[in-house]
């Protein structure tokens, strides 16, 4: 589960045994999915006679095209310490030493804010393993969502949240002019045609109003989506068959409609001739607000849309994201894929979700 043709070195467990931080080899192969240099990750076991997890990439905070590496965790598990040659040090062979705090993530929705939501999707999972939901004590859990999980979500209830696992978000709420700004990473998007501002049309303040025809938004370079999960989220109404709300240049539909009846789709999937769309029967397209998402967990692929499932099935590898990202129109901008409504609040996390 740890161990791959990649190289995989320079580890160090966390003081309770239950977490194995790794950097990749210098001049070695990096395990796929990095952000570029040799970066850090992490996997957890529930306890010390278990097996290892999936091991989970760190993401952008820590991780650069720059060489991280070197992982050491503080005896109460708070701070992690790694080296680093990323721009901005005092240089030298190794570069320089940095630390970074371990927080919780107590989002388990994805919305922004700790709510009476996230507290029924622990109720939902209360006396299981759910790893989404086993936050406490902290850092790593203990095996079980119970109690010691409560008093950590407790603490943080209707606060908004700083999630480092939230690698792009575009509100959509901005008033005037071209930019669709992103506030968690630096990849905003271009207004095409003439989509207009709804400054207070959307779920979540502002939105984005589309004419169907050949208005959409472009994302130069899509943010870096991880080899072991993660979540895409929106608000939508509107739309009719066969149009998108999130799609990737040449490559997949991310979020969409089938072309006949309007259900939610996507064609996030492995890549070569084993690829397949998964679809649902959950029809976005009535004139009503939706939030639709699309979660993968490193194993299973969900649709899902206002919170429930709407089709999954089993996936245990996807294709990475590259290119550019469009928003209301499809991978090849054919004419009929151009969403005709409003988006609001797209988010992505490399992380599994539950929405």
């Amino acid at each position: 589960m740890v161990n791959s043709p990649a190289s995989e070195s320079l580890g160090c467990i966390s003081p309770d045994g239950r977490a194995l931080f790794f950097s990749e080899g210098l001049n070695l192969p990096l395990c796929p999915g990095g952000f570029g240099g040799s970066d850090m990750w992490v996997t957890t076991q529930a306890g010390i006679n278990d097996p290892w997890g999936i091991p989970l990439n760190l993401g952008p905070t820590v991780n650069t095209s720059s060489l991280d590496g070197f992982p050491r965790i503080s005896p109460d598990g708070s701070t992690l310490y790694f080296g680093s040659e990323r721009p901005g040090g005092y240089g030298g062979t190794w570069g320089d030493a940095y630390q970074a705090p371990i927080i919780e993530i107590v989002d388990f929705n994805g919305d922004g804010i700790v709510d009476s939501a996230d507290m029924c999707i622990m109720v939902d999972c209360w006396g299981t393993d759910k790893k989404l939901c086993d936050i406490g004590p902290m850092p790593w859990g203990d095996g079980v969502v119970d109690v010691q999980d409560l008093i950590i979500l407790s603490e943080h209830l209707f606060e908004e949240v700083n999630d480092p696992t939230l690698i792009a978000h575009w509100p959509l709420d901005e008033a005037q002019g071209g930019i669709a700004y992103n506030n968690a990473t630096d990849c905003d998007g271009t207004l095409m045609g003439d989509p207009v501002w709804q400054s207070e049309g959307g779920v979540v303040d502002g939105a984005l109003q589309l004419d169907g025809v050949d208005d959409y938004v472009v994302i130069g370079e899509a943010p870096k989506t991880d080899v072991s999960g993660y979540s895409v989220l929106a608000w939508i109404k509107g739309g009719a068959p066969g149009q998108v709300v999130l799609s990737q240049m040449g490559k997949a539909n991310w979020l969409g409609t089938d072309p006949s009846e309007g259900f939610l789709m996507t064609e996030l999937t492995v890549a070569g001739r084993n690829s397949y769309s998964l679809g649902s029967e959950a029809v976005i397209t009535d004139g009503n607000w939706h939030r639709i998402a699309f979660v993968w967990d490193g194993s299973c692929r969900r649709l899902y849309v206002d919170g429930v499932i709407a089709a999954e099935d089993v996936q245990d590898n996807l294709d990475i994201s590259s290119n550019s990202l469009y928003f209301g129109t499809g991978k090849t901008m054919q004419p009929g894929s151009f969403w005709a409504g409003l988006i609001d609040d797209v988010r992505i996390y490399n992380r599994a979700v539950s929405p």
